[in-house]
């Protein structure tokens, strides 16, 4: 059973999506600001969380930003807002994944279902033990068992999706890995065209590992086509 944080001040949305996911059988532990929210984040352990952008004690991206201090669980952004520049701050703030109001109740639980499969894949105990648990080259060093990444010695902080996507990248060095397969990969869901979610994230995990953005030593774009780690 999973393990998973609402967050929201308009207590008619916060409680239907409460009933939405008992219905799916997972503990609930919902809240109507932040406080107590990182309180929780703290005391409990959580599989993902979904939060409010708008909250009375405090922003969502704020809230977002302190729960990715010390936490790596997914993070859903609920929003009324749909300008395209308040996705991207929710997602370099180390959000997973933004929906906004009014939204499908189902289409929240699928989303929180795609999260939650991509969280357990790679996650400390969801590998075969026959299977690589660790690369290590070129300064970077990256652990699947216990998510852990280093670069020359200093640990970066990573969410889980953009640790997924530099061990997806790791696991094909020396082949260039399309937007669309990366996509597919880490978020098991069918790519869209325009889908600027792939290039949101990379730049964000860029950003974090100090790459220049144009002579990056480690990721590297092969315009029209996609990305790769060289070996």
């Amino acid at each position: 059973m999973s393990n998973i944080m609402v967050v929201d001040d308009e207590a008619a949305i916060a409680d239907l999506v409460e009933v939405y996911l008992k219905n799916e059988g997972w503990k609930v532990f919902k809240f109507y600001s932040a406080a107590p929210a990182l309180q929780c984040a703290e005391t409990s352990q959580l599989d993902l969380a979904i939060l409010d952008v708008m909250l009375p004690d405090m922003d969502g991206f704020t809230l977002c930003q302190r729960i990715r201090e010390r936490h790596f669980f997914p993070i859903i952004m609920l929003t009324a807002k749909i300008e395209d520049m308040d996705k991207i701050m929710g997602l370099t703030l180390g959000a997973d994944d933004y929906i906004t109001k009014p939204f499908n109740p189902l289409e929240l639980v699928a989303r929180v279902k795609t999260q939650l499969r991509r969280y357990i894949k790679y996650n400390v105990n969801s590998h075969l033990p026959d299977e690589i648990d660790e690369y290590d080259f070129k300064g970077l060093q990256i652990n699947r068992s216990t998510h852990r990444c280093l670069l020359f010695g200093v640990d970066l902080q990573l969410t889980p999706l953009e640790f997924s996507i530099l061990w997806y990248l790791c696991q094909h060095r020396g082949r260039v890995v399309s937007s669309e397969e990366l996509f597919e990969a880490v978020w098991g869901e069918r790519y869209i065209d325009s889908n600027n979610t792939v290039m949101t994230h990379i730049a964000r995990l860029r950003e974090k590992m100090h790459e220049a953005p144009r002579k990056p030593k480690f990721i590297k774009t092969v315009w029209g086509v996609g990305y790769t780690i060289e070996k």
